[in-house]
């Protein structure tokens, strides 16, 4: 999702939107999320315990399911409305007229990148769980951070919950991040969009499609 179809990272925007909206004074917590970012960048936290501690710092240890609801759809609103790239809805509209299901596979939490996907026509998603209980989202992840081979995973998983064999099913695989090179390598068709330079690279050798949205 994230810089494949959306110009920029949205984790960063949706706590400080969150923050900014439920308590105001957690964004003084900024600058600890900054080191833990550094952290993160100097091999010291990986990329789940990153996730788990800013989302403590900015958004609490225990968030209301009722209060995640409404700012992930606020977000929402404000993504699909200014921030998602042209070509990727032409895309998205093309693959659906083609009678494709259209599922979203990415890093972000699920309960927001769901209302993201709603509003965008997505036939499901595939994303990073919360711990859920007593009525709050946690500060935890629930499973796999969907990302890098995780993600192929736990694409594997939906497909297999979908009562869906590989062989039985022609996948398409878009990506922005070279992270993605499992599934770009498993998908019976890999794209690379907007891609950095590493995925390009690795999309010439490999003879993937590399397409770029514009805005």
């Amino acid at each position: 999702m994230d810089k494949t179809i959306t110009y920029a990272p949205t984790w960063t925007s949706f706590l400080v939107g969150a923050a900014w909206s439920r308590a105001p004074w957690r964004l003084l917590l900024l600058p600890i999320a900054g080191v833990a970012t550094l952290g993160y960048a100097a091999g010291l936290i990986g990329r789940a315990r990153l996730k788990e501690i800013t989302h403590r710092l900015l958004l609490g240890a225990a968030l209301p399911e009722a209060a995640a609801h409404a700012v992930a759809e606020r977000f929402a609103d404000r993504v699909a409305a200014a921030g998602i790239y042209s070509g990727a809805r032409a895309q998205i509209a093309a693959d659906r007229a083609a009678g494709c299901t259209i599922v979203l596979a990415t890093a972000s939490y699920g309960f927001y990148a769901e209302a993201i996907a709603a509003r965008l026509g997505f036939d499901a998603v595939i994303a990073t769980g919360v711990v859920r209980d007593k009525g709050a989202i946690r500060a935890r992840i629930s499973g796999e951070n969907c990302y890098g081979a995780a993600k192929l995973r736990m694409i594997e998983a939906w497909l297999a919950g979908q009562g869906i064999t590989r062989r039985d099913a022609t996948i398409h695989f878009y990506s922005d991040h070279v992270s993605d090179a499992p599934t770009l390598e498993w998908a019976d068709v890999g794209i690379a969009v907007n891609a950095h330079g590493p995925l390009r690279v690795l999309a010439a050798e490999r003879g993937w499609a590399v397409v770029d949205w514009a805005r």
